[in-house]
């Protein structure tokens, strides 16, 4: 394992670039992707912009398109999975929660799952059971 990996996060949901969704090189439908909105909205944003600020919003576009790597075709494997990933992204306390709950669930069916092997009534059973072989 690289040094660099040790550090770097699992989560796939990165800023891209979406050239097949995209006018001039995807940046606006990447950005649109990553934040979850409509690609006309940041288009929009995008032309009121160069109305007031033009020579950096270029600039700045220009860099996206080269410093932006492409979206590849399969970044997710389920849609459960990128759901995931963006919630994780965008609101990291409510997945954690999530995550709570469910170990929480787990926990509540292990412990259930335990006091039945553990009881009267599972011997029972077990014998009956031996009975019938």
């Amino acid at each position: 394992m690289d040094r660099s990996s040790l550090f770097e996060s699992p989560n796939p949901h990165r800023l891209y670039r979406i050239p097949d969704r995209g006018i001039a090189g995807g940046v606006c439908a990447g950005i649109a992707d990553y934040f979850g909105v409509q690609p006309a909205l940041v288009r929009l944003a995008m032309v009121v912009a160069l109305f007031f600020f033009a020579p950096p919003v270029i600039l700045g576009y220009v860099i996206a398109v080269m410093a932006l790597p492409v979206k590849p075709p399969q970044l997710y494997r389920t849609p459960e999975e990128e759901v995931f990933w963006r919630t994780v992204s965008t609101k990291p306390d409510r997945s954690l929660a999530g995550l709570t709950q469910r170990f929480r669930d787990f926990d509540k069916r292990v412990a259930g799952l335990e006091a039945y092997v553990a009881s009267k009534e599972f011997e029972l059973n077990r014998a009956i059971r031996d009975l019938d072989r």
